[in-house]
């Protein structure tokens, strides 16, 4: 094996050349939208949601799944495109996220809806136009993210290949966005539904399609795309896991988002359904009047805390979070990856399950 795949990747390189990706991509767009005298606002909010931070774990999977098969020194410009257009998309998902749940912070800033409900503070319906506005421009990153792929100049032996897996992300992660919406309210006790919400809505666009996307660009085999989705799908429901524990536990200033939405709106997590699970009765009537109320205060919100603790849901989870990390790792060692492309989905399972933010 050549020593240019046994060296370490160097993930912030890449990311390094994906934020370089958007940077230019977004800047082209303020310029044409300025040369047409179309709102100056909307390039620029956009612009400061897509690059005000994040994690980037997506663009960052697609590179290690080129990797995986068999990609050599640095990815090349189509790889990075494709990565980008990733976090585009990734941007999309979250404006409409924070509409549909009246979210004020993302990243330690106000989200979308909320600055141009600020900017537009005049009109009788800033709230309502906010919510509007946000919603087109969440459409718009939709619309350019496929800007993105599509014009990357990918192999043509492998556009289908790329193309099948950027609309199965697509579509499922549409349907697992809507089954955390069906889940949404009254907490219960059923531990299968936030399993599903998990596996749709964050394992399989979170880990396994990047994953498949940055494999197809690198002309993978289906046997490849199947270990990958072996480990993608159990760290990717691990990663949703410290999720729930971060919006109900974790630091505002650390995660960048409040800790009390999650509870206020009565989000289906496998937190709650343990807690309802193994509460006694006077446990369960606090969960129930407490979770899923706009009043939620953070007094209420310690109580239910306490009940997470108390019954043990809280232990549970974190044992699950280690179980699937576990499962993961040991899908890579089956797997036989390139030395490079191991070793940097090793250091993926523990930052994104162990994670603060």
């Amino acid at each position: 094996m050549s020593r240019a795949v046994a060296e370490p990747i160097s993930l912030p390189a890449v990311l390094h050349r994906v934020d370089q990706v958007l940077k230019d991509f977004l800047d082209a767009k303020a310029r044409a939208a300025a040369t047409r005298e179309l709102p100056p606002e909307v390039t620029s909010l956009l612009r400061n949601f897509v690059l005000n931070g994040g994690k980037r774990i997506r663009p960052m999977l697609c590179a290690v799944g080129w990797y995986a098969a068999g990609g050599r020194n640095e990815p090349p410009p189509y790889v990075i495109q494709a990565a980008a257009s990733l976090e585009m998309f990734h941007s999309f998902a979250l404006i409409h996220d924070d509409v549909m749940d009246a979210a004020h912070s993302r990243r330690g800033a106000p989200t979308v809806h909320r600055a141009l409900s600020e900017r537009y503070a005049h009109r009788h319906d800033a709230h309502r136009f906010g919510e509007h506005g946000a919603i087109l421009l969440g459409d718009l990153a939709h619309a350019w993210s496929d800007e993105l792929l599509y014009g990357a100049d990918v192999p043509p032996a492998r556009a289908d290949a790329v193309r099948a897996v950027a609309d199965a992300m697509r579509w499922e992660v549409m349907f697992g966005q809507y089954l955390d919406l069906v889940a949404s309210g009254p907490p219960g006790a059923d531990a299968d539904a936030p399993l599903r919400i998990a596996r749709y809505k964050t394992a399989r666009y979170t880990v396994e399609r990047p994953l498949h996307l940055g494999a197809a660009l690198g002309g993978a085999s289906q046997e490849l795309m199947t270990s990958l989705s072996e480990y993608a799908l159990p760290i990717g429901e691990a990663f949703q896991l410290r999720d729930d524990i971060l919006g109900t536990y974790g630091d505002p200033r650390t995660t960048g988002k409040p800790c009390l939405d999650d509870l206020r709106d009565g989000k289906c997590t496998l937190l709650v359904a343990f807690a309802m699970r193994d509460a006694d009765e006077e446990q369960r009537r606090l969960l129930r009047t407490a979770i899923g109320s706009p009043a939620l205060g953070e007094e209420d919100a310690a109580r239910v805390r306490q009940v997470f603790d108390a019954t043990g849901a809280r232990a549970a989870v974190e044992r699950l979070i280690r179980t699937r990390q576990e499962e993961a790792c040991h899908a890579l060692t089956r797997a036989a990856l390139p030395p490079a492309a191991d070793a940097a989905l090793r250091e993926i399972a523990i930052t994104s399950t162990v994670r603060t933010s």
